[in-house]
């Protein structure tokens, strides 16, 4: 009897090992089927292929780092890429300079301004630039918030609870700071001190904090440490409202050459402008953008203080303020 329970015991064993058993798992499906991938799921790459997501498809957090930033980041991509379609480069910094009272054909082309004519032949020149209206200071605020705010004049003080670029990239969890040249001392809100005019600086006018307005002293020496958005505001002398041509390009040689240099290379730019013709040109006014990602040439298209802005607002996905909202993108001159 034990021998035939032996015999039989083998016989089940044995069919067991051959036809498999509904205890024992098998693996034949799995080793069929190659294991899913560890790149992004909606992605056909294989594991070792850069991670992020294909065209269309949903990103995730462990792809954001290699996508465009959020307007609330404040981090910017290693292209130098703007929002997607925009055409826009999305800048490490930007610095705008703000001279004074001089038309186009006053400034460009000039030979007591090598260093501007550098700019322009590096960089691109608008020639159908144009303020909003006169005198200067709601130009201003045109470029800084969209609207001249009312004004009318130069007047001093003047205070404003409105929204404007500076409110703007702080909202955005960017980063902004108003240099200007003989200004006193950080947070200042004094008219005037030496050759010093609060009127030229619009950020003041606004409910911003006092650390945004400092002097031109405190504008870095290490240029990646420099604020997303920037304005420069040299002092009466320097800006050609009391001084001439070739002291404000000798000085924007002096405290701008070497930023204008380092800009080409850390994916940033200068922009220089003016507040106003001097009512000989139907306020048409020097524009030159220098830098990362600008195509050198003339550019004819129709631009306004309000075409700045909004390009500006355009490169970081902040919201179109005033007049912006109708401006047109300043397009074309970018490589």
């Amino acid at each position: 009897m034990r021998a035939v329970v032996l015999a039989l015991a083998l016989v089940l064993l044995s069919g067991c090992s051959s036809s498999g058993s509904p205890g024992r798992p098998q693996h034949a499906a799995t080793v069929a089927t190659p294991a899913p991938s560890l790149s992004s799921p909606y992605s056909s790459a294989p594991a070792t292929a850069p991670a992020g997501p294909t065209s269309g498809s949903p990103s995730t957090s462990s792809t954001a780092s290699s996508t465009a930033p959020s307007a609330g980041s404040t981090g910017t991509p290693a292209s130098g890429a703007g929002p997607a379609g925009s055409g826009l480069p999305r800048p490490a910094h930007v610095v705008v300079v703000v001279l004074e009272n001089h038309s186009f054909s006053e400034v460009i082309g000039r030979s007591q301004a090598p260093f501007i004519a550098g700019l322009a032949r590096g960089g691109a020149v608008f020639t159908r630039f144009y303020a909003i209206t006169h005198p200067s200071e709601p130009n201003y605020q045109a470029l800084f918030s969209g609207s001249t705010q009312g004004l009318t004049s130069d007047a001093c003080p003047v205070n404003y609870r409105a929204p404007n670029l500076g409110s703007s990239l702080l909202a955005a969890g960017r980063t902004f700071v108003g240099y200007a040249e003989s200004l006193p001392r950080s947070g200042f809100t004094g008219c005037t001190s030496g050759a010093y005019a609060r009127k030229h600086c619009p950020w003041i006018n606004f409910d911003l904090p006092a650390r945004v307005s400092r002097p031109m002293t405190a504008f870095p020496r290490d240029f990646a440490t420099l604020p997303t958005v920037s304005f420069v505001i040299p002092n009466l002398q320097h800006d050609m409202h009391d001084g001439t041509l070739a002291q404000a390009d000798g000085w924007l040689r002096a405290h701008l050459g070497g930023y204008a240099r380092w800009a080409r290379a850390h994916n940033s730019l200068l922009i220089v402008t003016a507040d106003e013709d001097d009512r000989s040109a139907g306020n048409q006014i020097p524009t030159i953008i220098s830098g990362a990602h600008v195509r050198a040439g003339h550019y004819a298209r129709h631009y306004t203080l309000y075409s700045l802005l909004r390009t500006i607002e355009d490169m970081y996905a902040l919201p179109h303020l005033g007049h912006a909202r109708t401006a047109s993108t300043i397009t074309g001159s970018w490589s």
